[in-house]
Parts: C-alpha cells; structure tokens; sequence
C-alpha cells in the first residue's frame, strides 16, 4: 500500500460551515442543517473506520528483522542492539519461530531490582564504583532473561489493534508471524506512528 493516512482529527463543524457546504450542493436539498450535520460526522465516523481497519501490519512492518536465537550469550544481545540502534530484538528458534523477546527493559529488569530500575542508576552505580550490574548475566543468553510467550499479530492484523496491543501490554514492538508461528516481520511503536494512529508513550 502507497497510499498514507492522514492524522484522523476531530473537525468542530459551524453552523456557517453546513450553510455553506449546503449552498454548495447544486439543486434542492430537503435536509435540515441539523440533519445534514448528523448525516456527514457519521460518514466522517464511518469514513475513519474503514480507512484504519483498512490498513493491515503487512503493510507497514519491517521485513528484514534483526534477531537471536535463544542460546545467544547476552554480550552479543546486548552489542547487536547497541550496533544497530535498537531497543528490542525478537528471539527466535531455528525454524524462525518466535521464542520471545528481548528489550531494554529486560536487561533492567534482571540488573535493577533493589539497586536499579533505570538506565542512569546502572551508569550511576557504575561511575560510583559499586560493581558492573551487568557482571552476574555475561555468561548468560537470550533464553535467561527474554520475555516469553511474545505478544505477536498477524499479517493481517489491523494497525488499529496492534497499536491497542501495545497500550494494553505497554510493549514497543510485536513481531508479525505466519500460521505456522514463523516471524515474517516487525511492527514497532514508530510504525505505527507514522501512521497516527497510536500516541507516544508520555
């Protein structure tokens, strides 16, 4: 799909503005402004559903998806998502199934409890000298400390549904599967921003 959906905004529409698009209309129109009103906010409505359901995550996920498979040691997770700029990589088995999902919050999450929870209390209690938070997890892999099952969609998922997925489970990504549960894509929070329709973390 080429085509790109607009930012679907809430129109105020004034009473001018119906007596206008009335006059507009060639011919006799036995409407009322009241109901002409009524009339085009729920085409408008009816317009905004279809053009969103419309747009599927094939066509806006990523295809060429950086993973690691589950015996991966967490020094080569951790590099590879520092290399390519990444907050999250699916982990997946040699069939290409999805296994789970490593995040940056993950690596939090093992790192954090009692001493850390966020980024800067780890470089903190580094540039401290109180010890490498990451030490206990360097002869660790994916599968130690990955987030399983992964929250995945399908091809044909709506963008919709996949931006309610993440405010419902507050994940960035969700990768995109095929019947037989074998990855096929990636669609992450920026996707479907791209698309407007799912707000930003605040």
């Amino acid at each position: 799909m080429t085509a790109r959906i607009d930012a679907c905004v809430a129109v105020d529409i004034s009473d001018d503005d119906i007596f206008d698009a009335m006059k507009d209309v060639s011919g006799y129109l036995d409407i009322t402004p009241g109901d002409f009103k009524e009339v085009y906010l729920k085409a408008y409505r009816h317009a905004v559903t279809r053009l969103t359901q419309s747009v599927k995550a094939a066509d806006v996920m990523t295809r060429q998806v950086v993973s690691v498979g589950e015996a991966t040691p967490l020094q080569e997770v951790a590099r590879l998502m520092a290399d390519r700029k990444i907050s999250g990589v699916p982990v997946v088995d040699d069939a290409g199934k999805v296994l789970g999902i490593i995040s940056e919050k993950d690596f939090l999450a093992v790192m954090g409890p009692g001493s850390a929870d966020t980024f800067m209390c780890v470089v903190a209690q580094c540039l401290l000298g109180k010890g490498c938070l990451a030490a206990p997890y360097r002869a660790k892999n994916a599968r130690d400390i990955m987030t399983s099952p992964a929250v995945t969609v399908t091809e044909g998922t709506p963008i919709m549904d996949v931006a309610s997925l993440f405010s419902e489970k507050k994940i960035n990504r969700a990768p995109v599967v095929d019947k037989k549960g074998v990855m096929i894509g990636i669609v992450s929070r920026a996707d479907a921003l791209r698309w407007s329709l799912v707000p930003e973390d605040r």
